[in-house]
């Protein structure tokens, strides 16, 4: 791991701030090059709005530690999955009230089915640990998160969804 990756790999996500890129599986790789450096990060999905800045926040860090000419690309293609949060950030999500995703659906080629229902989802309240949750929204603070109440200790949760 070079000392470029260690710093961008330490930046954490603005919208789920326990998490860092490395740990939410944005960051792809770090490219050094007679003291220039290129991030490679792929969104949690194209129209991920803290995308700026997370960018931003790379430029910032990786200029400050010294290197002159930063650049951050996006990688679209594979698409991020919700597995590739380690495991790490998978505890952070939990400690933080946050239920982490399960396995993300596997498709195998062919069309992706649409449906009008809510997905279902095999969870587990981060508080109190019922699996007892009953859906309020499919979108909570964020697009990648749904909003759900335990029906245990009827606390209110967020939950990161499958992708």
């Amino acid at each position: 791991m070079t000392g470029a990756y260690a710093i961008a790999a330490a930046v954490t996500d603005p919208e789920l701030p326990v998490l860092t890129l490395a740990d939410l599986g944005v960051l792809r790789r770090v490219e050094e090059k007679a003291g220039s450096v290129t991030v490679v990060i792929t969104p949690t999905y194209s129209g991920c709005p803290a995308l700026a800045a997370i960018r931003d926040d790379l430029v910032r860090v990786l200029t400050r530690a010294g290197y002159g000419d930063v650049r951050v690309r996006v990688e679209l293609s594979p698409a991020w999955s919700s597995d590739w949060i380690s495991q790490r950030g998978r505890q952070a999500l939990a400690a933080a009230g946050v239920s982490p995703p399960g396995p993300a659906p596997s498709r195998q080629g062919g069309p992706v089915p649409l449906t009008l229902l809510p997905a279902r989802r095999d969870l587990r309240c981060p508080r109190c640990g019922s699996a007892a949750a009953e859906l309020v929204s499919e979108f909570g603070a964020t697009a990648c998160k749904a909003l759900y109440r335990c029906a245990g200790c009827r606390e209110p949760f967020e939950h990161v969804k499958e992708i």
